[in-house]
């Protein structure tokens, strides 16, 4: 079972992120900070941002190194928990069991995340978002949802109508919200390959001259 649920809890208990659902983004204004995502170094900041992270976080939280993901706006952190012992049980047992277990690794490690998330924030000017996986079962403790300004023509424009029109979405922010989920679960092996490929662009100008 897969579940991803967006936190409808108090702002302390988003570790730093306050309120998902309606939370404005923080970036960073001043060029040069660690973490920026703009211009040259994008692809180094985000290795120093993964590696500050890997050696902040706790050894014992995780089964592996969690996966760190990094944008403009947002990191988020999303760790696989040791699987409860369910030998034997049934899958709805399975299912409680990892879904406790969700439940306790969040209530205990609270505080703990929400002191990291705001080390992160100031120090690479971005908010953090924490998720973990346990056997089948996935969470989202927090989520940032950031609006992105677009300009779109008429036959672009037609198209956000025609899937608002079939009720596939409830206005065109939502439909161009689905357009671009639709594009990333069908093409992700080639964003994959692009994003690979602008980090080579990325390290081969910060060779460049006067980038010392």
């Amino acid at each position: 079972m897969n579940t991803e649920q967006k936190d409808s809890a108090p702002a302390h208990d988003a570790a730093g992120t306050g309120n998902d659902t309606n939370a404005s983004s923080e970036t960073a204004s001043d060029g040069g900070q660690p973490g920026e995502s703009g211009g040259a170094g994008r692809g180094s900041s985000a290795e120093e941002l993964r590696g500050w992270f890997s050696g902040r976080l706790p050894g014992d939280w995780f089964t592996a190194a969690p996966d760190i993901q990094v944008d403009r706006e947002e990191v988020t952190v999303v760790g696989v928990l040791p699987a409860p012992d369910t030998a034997g049980a049934s899958d709805a047992e399975r299912s409680a069991a990892a879904e406790g277990r969700i439940r306790r690794f969040r209530e205990e490690t609270r505080g703990h995340r929400i002191e990291i998330a705001r080390e992160a924030e100031h120090k690479f000017r971005r908010k953090v978002s924490w998720g973990v996986t346990c056997a089948d079962t996935a969470e989202m403790f927090t989520t940032l949802s950031v609006p992105v300004m677009t300009r779109l023509r008429q036959p672009e424009r037609r198209v956000l109508d025609t899937l608002v029109d079939a009720g596939v979405a409830r206005s065109r922010s939502d439909a161009l919200a689905w357009c671009v989920r639709l594009t990333g679960e069908n093409a992700d092996a080639w964003l994959s390959r692009l994003r690979v490929a602008l980090r080579h662009v990325e390290e081969v100008r910060d060779q460049g001259p006067g980038s010392a």
